[in-house]
């Protein structure tokens, strides 16, 4: 009967798809039901479990329960025996590492040793020491999971931290400040951490421990795993501070972190989301972090400074204003001192969440930065031509009068200058600078108007004014520009122009030497200050691949599922 079930289950396999076709609506499902039930692999896999379970129901026993021992007197004969071909042949089979497993495995059944064995207790052991446990845990090539440091008032050599998902933290055996007495029968009294840890890394296969069991407080509220952007590059190996280089997580700016623990205000447990191997590894805390690099950023304040006097006037801005007017460009933040809030502002972790747009939502804002002759007009152009229904810019407000042939909220939105300086005083301008006597500006009413309207809204913008659009109801997407070595810049834009003013067209001037100079120390400042808050990075060395591969990213970011602040999430 067993047989006949078992031989049934391969049938019913066969002829599912033929049964489940009136339950199916549409053709793809059932083709992937076809694929999948005629898979070859799936068919071997149910030949495999049918045979194994009549080998099973028979009940039967081992012939011998040591095969292992009995291949090796084999061999042992062998070789005194005349040597052929065939003697040859069959040694070096019986000598693989996978024959020699296989005869392995095959004893252990045999035997049904499958528990681990465990050393015999002391016989002195005394009543004081019935707390010791010992353990044994298997470490293959990974390493235990687990730091330890020494007690300063006892000397104890104590567990300090257990690693999410490593070989300590899966056996459930070993747990934060449980004192080790033996490694590997060696007493580790007095002995340092270093050395402790030097007797573990050269262990192989099994570990023994005997372990004084710390007293266990009340299990604490389980803290949910999150997700955070790093916004610094960190090697644990350059980190004189970290308690066990081996165990420290190394990442970029950009990566995905999964934080695992926060237990320690010091050192977070983290891995990289895209890992496959569960262990976690340590990361500083983000207020560790943001402390370590306050104290640079004051030790750094205390030196000496060399300022660029032209440094400044290499950040680029929406308005191309002439540079004896760059010092009235501002943003609708300066009042509220955003020079401080840059100061204060120490890039660490962000905590972020996975989002994709839902059709009929609004698009993220585009934002684009670069320095200035980067090339950043050309790209919103090319973008705007190649489908004007899907792109759309801002209309700039001024307060200058409309001139012949201009229409109201074409060129500009034409207002007062009274009301142009009420509405800065209400922060409704992004960014807003005066030229030839003349405000003129970004409002924000003026990038809702384009989001509404179901179009993906193009923007630049000073860079310190990036962080203020960064909230649930813009989501910015930021693209810096960057251009490439200055060698090329002398190749490629040798007959490049560019326009000083957006109000003087027939003004432009060709690229120097010292604009090139310039759009590189530019790119380099922007990238060190706010490179955290850049998504993209492209290199505008040719116009049409910069073009393809913003177009790419903006598709990207549009279809699939990518990461955003958290607080982006809650509109």
């Amino acid at each position: 009967h067993l047989k006949s079930l078992y031989i049934g289950l391969y049938e019913l396999l066969l002829a599912l798809p033929s049964q489940l076709q009136p339950h199916v609506q549409s053709p793809e499902d059932h083709y992937f039901l076809h694929n999948m039930f005629g898979e070859k692999s799936l068919h071997s896999l149910v030949k495999i479990h049918e045979k194994l379970k009549h080998y099973e129901d028979r009940s039967p026993t081992p012939v011998v329960n040591s095969a292992e021992t009995l291949v090796s007197d084999l061999a042992n004969d062998l070789q005194s025996k005349m040597v052929s071909v065939e003697i040859r042949e069959l040694l070096k089979l019986l000598s693989k590492p996978h024959v020699k497993s296989l005869l392995s495995v095959h004893d252990t059944v045999a035997q049904g040793s499958y528990d681990p064995e465990l050393p015999p207790l002391p016989d002195d052991m005394g009543d004081e020491e019935d707390s010791v446990k010992i353990i044994r845990l298997v470490k293959n090539k990974e390493p235990l999971g687990a730091t330890i440091k020494r007690d300063d008032r006892t000397g104890a050599i104590i567990v300090a931290r257990i690693m999410k998902g490593g070989a300590a933290d899966r056996s459930g055996l070993i747990h934060v400040g449980d004192e080790l007495k033996e490694v590997n029968g060696t007493p580790v009294d007095g002995k340092k951490p270093e050395e402790v840890i030097l007797i573990l890394s050269e262990s192989e296969g099994a570990i023994t421990f005997k372990i004084a069991p710390a007293v266990k407080d009340e299990p604490s509220t389980k803290e949910p795993k999150m997700f955070v952007r790093a916004l610094f590059d960190y090697d644990p190996q350059d980190d004189r501070a970290i308690p066990c280089k081996e165990a420290g997580v190394s990442f970029r700016r950009g990566d995905i972190l999964q934080v695992m623990c926060q237990d320690d205000g010091t050192w977070w447990q983290a891995r990289h989301h895209t890992d496959a191997n569960p262990r976690a590894g340590l990361i500083p805390s983000k207020q560790f972090q943001e402390r370590r690099f306050a104290q640079r950023q004051s030790a750094t304040l205390l030196q000496p400074q060399k300022i660029s006097s032209r440094r400044s006037s290499a950040l680029r801005r929406s308005f191309r204003l002439s540079r004896r007017d760059k010092k009235t460009n501002k943003s609708m933040y300066e009042c509220k001192k955003s020079d401080l809030y840059d100061t204060a502002d120490v890039p660490t972790y962000e905590e972020v969440a996975s989002y994709q747009r839902q059709s009929g939502t609004k698009h993220r804002l585009v934002v684009l930065v670069g320095p200035t002759g980067v090339g950043l007009n050309e790209l919103k152009r090319k973008l705007l031509i190649s489908d004007p229904q899907h792109f759309g810019l801002t209309i700039p407000h001024t307060s200058r009068q409309k001139r012949m042939q201009e229409s109201d909220g074409v060129e500009y939105h034409f207002i007062s200058r009274h009301l142009f300086e009420a509405d800065i005083h209400n922060n409704k301008f992004v960014e807003y600078g005066e030229y030839k006597g003349h405000y003129y500006g970004t409002s924000l009413e003026s990038v809702r108007s384009v989001l509404s309207k179901n179009k993906v809204c193009l923007l630049d913008v000073q860079l310190h004014t990036i962080k203020h659009l960064r909230s649930a109801e813009f989501k910015p997407f930021v693209v810096f520009v960057k251009p490439p070595s200055i060698e090329r810049l002398r190749e490629t834009r040798k007959n490049a122009k560019i326009i000083s003013s957006k109000e003087d067209k027939n003004s432009a001037k060709a690229l120097t030497e010292e604009d090139f100079q310039e759009m590189i120390s530019a790119a380099r400042q922007m990238e060190a200050q706010y490179g955290h808050l850049f998504e993209k990075v492209i290199v505008n060395d040719d116009l049409t691949t910069a073009f393809a591969q913003l177009r790419e990213a903006l598709k990207k970011v549009e279809a699939e599922t990518h990461w955003i602040p958290v607080s982006w999430t809650h509109s």
